[in-house]
Order: structure tokens, then sequence, then C-alpha cells
């Protein structure tokens, strides 16, 4: 008898593990995000911004079309967005031909007009279109940095869950390509690993050389004329060193970011926050 039990335990034994043998499978890879890039650009400076993101990640791509676009004489975009904007009548969009229900992460790219995201963005994005998705905003601009519009994006549309962002001076296109990367690596989207980046130093009085360093970085950009450093952080990095100048000008302070590579190449600017 005690042999009978034993053989049948037994027997349930070698059941139980052929059982976990069939049904264990190795634990699945987990599915590579399904990527669009969508972006609005006139004089191309953020399209090749988006083909850059495009050629990363293997996403899919489309511009964002008007129905009546504008201009590419610049006073003319100025006339007709400041209009637009005085109205608050939004350009008309064509409908994307991508079905944004089969992405997992859709970049949104705009220039920069008036510290925001372009018009033709934002009546995307006053669509609904992209409610509920999980966007990474890019932009190009002449000096302002993207905290502005990201600012502004996220307390408009809050159904919307912005992931990251980045901004490149179109000056700077050279260096766009680490810019992105960086977001792209953070998101897990490309392999790779950031350098850490320490906190900016507490703020404190321009010595005589940060002031120069300022100086020959705003030097020429005409906007900036009249402006003035009133105190500044600094961090070490791989490159060289990043400085975050409090400028003002006119009453009025802004954020002024300027880099400083070991290359001994000139100090440049990389975005303004006001």
């Amino acid at each position: 008898m005690k042999k009978l039990v034993f053989m049948m335990l037994a027997g349930l034994f070698m059941m139980s593990c052929a059982s976990k043998q069939n049904n264990e499978q190795p634990a699945a890879e987990p599915a590579a995000k399904k990527v669009l890039v969508l972006y609005y650009s006139i004089t191309n400076t953020t399209k090749q911004m988006a083909e850059y993101i495009q050629q990363k990640t293997g996403a899919d791509i489309e511009a964002i079309e008007l129905v009546n676009p504008y201009s590419t004489v610049y006073n003319e975009i100025i006339q007709r967005s400041s209009q637009e904007r005085e109205s608050g009548v939004l350009p008309e969009l064509k409908p994307l031909k991508a079905n944004l229900d089969n992405y997992d992460v859709i970049f949104v790219g705009y220039p920069l007009w008036f510290g925001t995201y372009a018009l033709p963005v934002k009546a995307l994005l006053s669509s609904g279109a992209l409610n509920g998705k999980q966007v990474i905003p890019f932009c190009t601009s002449g000096s302002s940095g993207i905290k502005q519009s990201i600012d502004e994006m996220k307390q408009a549309f809050p159904a919307i869950q912005v992931l990251d962002c980045v901004g490149v001076r179109s000056s700077l296109m050279d260096k766009m390509p680490a810019a992105v990367d960086r977001v792209l690596i953070a998101q897990g989207l490309i392999e790779g690993q950031n350098e850490a980046l320490a906190e900016y130093s507490a703020q404190q009085a321009p010595t005589a050389e940060e002031t120069e360093i300022f100086n020959t970085a705003i030097s020429t950009y005409p906007m900036m004329n009249g402006t003035t450093a009133v105190s500044v952080g600094s961090r070490t990095t791989s490159l060289g060193t990043d400085y975050k100048f409090v400028g003002e000008a006119n009453g009025a302070k802004m954020d002024i970011y300027i880099t400083k590579e070991n290359s001994g190449a000139a100090p440049y600017f990389t975005a303004v926050d006001r």
C-alpha cells in the first residue's frame, strides 16, 4: 500500500514538473514603442530636427499642413500670425494621414513664435487629437528657450502627457544631434548613456571673467543689446562649463544659458527663459 501511495505521489510530482516545463515560457521582450514625429516648419529648420529624430528612432513622420499656408516672407508671417493671435482665430489644418491611435509616443515639433509654440501646433493641440497621448515636444528658435512653450502647453492642455522636451537655437543646429540624443536616451528610444549633469551652483555676483563670457556670448544677438549680467551659477561638464546667468534689461530679468567649451571656441548662449 505504501509503495502504491509513493508511486502515485511520484507520478503527480512528475506531472506537475512536466506541466511547469510546458507552460513556463521565456519572458517576452517588451514591445518596441511605436513612434510618430509630427512637425510644423516654414524655413525647414524644424524639419531638419524632425528628420533627425525619425532617422534615429525609425519613427513614422508627417508634416502638419495648413489649408491656407503662411507666406515664407518673415514680415508677412509676423503680420498674419499677430492678427490671428489677437482675434483668437487659429489656422485651419489639413487632416492628418496618420492614425494617432497606432502610436505610443508622438513627437511634436514647431518653431517658437512670440516665445511659444507656433499657431499651427496650437491648432493641433486645441483639436483634442493629442489628448491622452504621450508627447515629446521639440522646437527651434532664434533665442527663446522651450520652457515657456512647455509651461503654456501643460497649463492649456492638461490632458496631454508631456514626457520630455528639447529646444535648439537655429544658429546652433550643429549641436542639435547631441541635444536630441540626450532626450531619446532618457526615454529609452535609443541605446546609450547620458552624462549625469550636476545642478548649477548657487547664484552669485559674476566675476570680471564671467562678465566677459556673458558679453561675448550675447554680442552677436541684437535683441540682447543693453542686457547686463546680474548673477551667475555654473557647472562643469565633459564639454566645458555651463553658465546660468540672470540677465536684466529695462527692468525685466531673464535666465540666460551660456556654454564655454574646453576647445577654446567663443562662448555661446543656448537659450533664454523669461
